[in-house]
Order: C-alpha cells, then sequence, then structure tokens
C-alpha cells in the first residue's frame, strides 16, 4: 500500500439551496479528532441560530478512523451522503460540516439526502486537492554530542522539521514517512544520549 493519499490543502465552502432550506457546506482540513470537536464547537458557535450542524469526517492513511452525523436530521438522511462525498473523492483527513437553515416546508428523506450531497459536493468542488504523505510526527531530545549524527539522519531521509530548540538540551520534531518508521527507529536507537517521544 502506497503511502501517499488525497486531501485538502484549505477550508473551501459550498451551498445549496431547497424550498426556502439553506445547505451551507464548510470543508477543513483536519488529522486529529481533536481538530474535528474543535473546529465543530467553533462552527456550532458561528452558526448557533442554524437548525442542524451535520458532519462526517475521515482521518489518516486508509481513512480508518470516521464518523458520520446526522445532528437530530432524520437517520441516514445527512452524515452519510456526506460521507459518500468524501468517499466518491477519494479523500482524508477532512472534516466537512454542513448547516443547515429550515425554510419552513419540509423536504422529506430523499430531498434531505439530496440537499446533504450536493451541498458537500460543492464544496469539494471548490477545495484545492492535495497530496499528503502519511506519517507521524517524533519528538527526539539529544546532546549535541550527538548532534552530527542526528541532524545527518534528517538529511538522510529528508525530514519534515518543526519546534527546534539547542538551548542546553536539543530538542526537535521531525515528520516521518510511514514507510521510513522502520529504518528511522532502528537507526535513532543506535545513537547515544536520545530520546524519542511521539
Amino acid at each position: 500500500m502506497s503511502d501517499v493519499y488525497k486531501s485538502i490543502s484549505a477550508r473551501s465552502q459550498g451551498l445549496y439551496k431547497e424550498l426556502g432550506s439553506r445547505f451551507i457546506a464548510l470543508a477543513y482540513p483536519v488529522e486529529t479528532e481533536d481538530e474535528v470537536k474543535a473546529l465543530l464547537a467553533s462552527v456550532r458557535n458561528e452558526y448557533h441560530d442554524a437548525r442542524h450542524h451535520c458532519c462526517a469526517y475521515r482521518l489518516g492513511l486508509g481513512g480508518t478512523v470516521w464518523r458520520a452525523s446526522d445532528d437530530g436530521e432524520p437517520s441516514g438522511s445527512a452524515g452519510r451522503p456526506i460521507l459518500g462525498q468524501i468517499d466518491s473523492a477519494g479523500l482524508s483527513d477532512i472534516l466537512v460540516i454542513v448547516v443547515r437553515y429550515f425554510g419552513g416546508i419540509k423536504l422529506g428523506v430523499p430531498g434531505l439526502i439530496r440537499a446533504y450531497r450536493e451541498a458537500t459536493a460543492d464544496a469539494l468542488s471548490q477545495a484545492q486537492i492535495t497530496e499528503k504523505i502519511a506519517g507521524s510526527w517524533y519528538r527526539i531530545g539529544f546532546g549535541y554530542d550527538s548532534m552530527p549524527a542526528v541532524m545527518k539522519l534528517v538529511k538522510d531521509l529528508d525530514l519534515p522539521q518543526r519546534s527546534r530548540d539547542f538551548g542546553t538540551d536539543c530538542t526537535m520534531e521531525v515528520r516521518v514517512r510511514l514507510s521510513q518508521q522502520e529504518d528511522f527507529l532502528e537507526r535513532i536507537a543506535t545513537m547515544t544520549n536520545f530520546a524519542t517521544l511521539i
């Protein structure tokens, strides 16, 4: 299995209207369920006067972590159609929230399925699709005596870095591709004066 998959690079928005009801679809790139919870809370706060905040998300390589919520709509009429559009586009690390403003006329389950599907499709059609490489961030700590070996490893594996701190003790976070993790862990284990933390 390849460690490359598709996601979106930034927030996008879509809209669907039917019989006075408005369905505003908001798509976000996410990597964790904590991000999902925070964004859902933020959208609920921003669109506090909306009747429903339905959503679906997929996370990680293969999209094995997922959830779909109807948020009070009839079972299967909102979350599943949203998730279906995410799956049709072959995306992961994505959250789509569809905010519904009720227009006074009931759409029925088939109408709701169509509305949530079309709003999501519109948001995804506006999104910038990007390729992601599956991997994890590792925080490594090491002494100055190990710095040449650590920096060689970072260069050899072409590891993206963040949060570098070369104070009394040296620490940095590196992102290791799924396909490189075994090699990375074996090589880091041979170095002296180090610690790895996820």
